[in-house]
């Protein structure tokens, strides 16, 4: 299923969508079929270009960013614990000494950030790996790098098993009951957020959203209409999540 699901991603995107476009076209044009062929290619073309400009893809992931505004760690209320998701630091290759930090990174800075502020005394970190290619957890990636902004091993509680969303409020859920806390304050991507506090919420969860990684900037107006490779990969990250959400609906 988690394979299905990554394919299905892949095809729902942007690029893959365009690409298959492309190629159903491509198929009907040998048919012999060109005047179907030639829309359905223009059509693909257009999609790909719409979601490449970031005008477009600042559009959709203002929309989802939005609903979480970023609010200062100091004005954030208390809870039991901060569940940091994954994402952020990439899982150690095998041979690898420290942690790669990816544009996510933000998510680990701030549970850091909100440690420190004294909002939670326990840190939970989640996301597991594939031992075929990392030699370590997502969540053990993301308790090395905490520690080296000062927060203690005995303050953290790793959940080493999710490999997705769905599992991260699963698996952490049931870390939470065993500690017998209620309250959270979830950390992830602004992007990430809706279907993030959707999912912990189905399992129980009390979330408080400490939305960091907020993406969309100011930009030159004229660069907005330009096509960009940057903006294409967030426009595939909001189609995702919002795909995501209305399938856990």
């Amino acid at each position: 299923m988690f394979i299905i699901s990554k394919v299905a991603t892949a095809i729902m995107s942007p690029l893959g969508a365009a690409l298959l476009g492309g190629l159903l076209a491509l198929i009907l044009g040998v048919a012999g079929r060109r005047r179907l062929a030639f829309g359905l290619g223009t059509l693909a073309l257009v999609w790909l270009w719409c979601w490449s400009l970031p005008v477009t893809s600042y559009a959709i992931r203002g929309y989802m960013e939005n609903q979480h505004p970023a609010v200062d760690a100091s004005a954030m209320p208390k809870a039991g614990a901060i569940v940091v998701l994954g994402g952020g630091t990439a899982p150690l290759s095998y041979g690898a000494s420290y942690p790669n930090l990816g544009a996510a990174s933000d998510r680990e800075w701030h549970g850091a950030r909100l440690y420190h502020a004294g909002k939670a005394p326990l840190l939970i970190l989640s996301g597991g790996h594939d031992p075929q290619f990392s030699a370590v957890s997502s969540a053990e990636s993301m308790r090395r790098f905490i520690s080296a902004l000062g927060v203690p091993d005995s303050a953290m509680v790793l959940e080493e098993r999710s490999r997705n969303t769905t599992q991260n409020a699963d698996f952490t859920a049931d870390i939470l009951a065993r500690e017998g806390i209620g309250r959270v304050l979830l950390v992830t991507s602004a992007l990430h957020m809706p279907r993030a506090k959707a999912l912990f919420e189905a399992q129980g969860v009390e979330v408080i959203a400490a939305a960091t990684d907020h993406e969309v900037r100011a930009l030159p107006g004229w660069r907005k209409w330009l096509p960009d490779t940057d903006a294409l990969d967030g426009s595939s990250r909001a189609i995702k999540e919002i795909v995501g959400r209305l399938v856990g609906r």
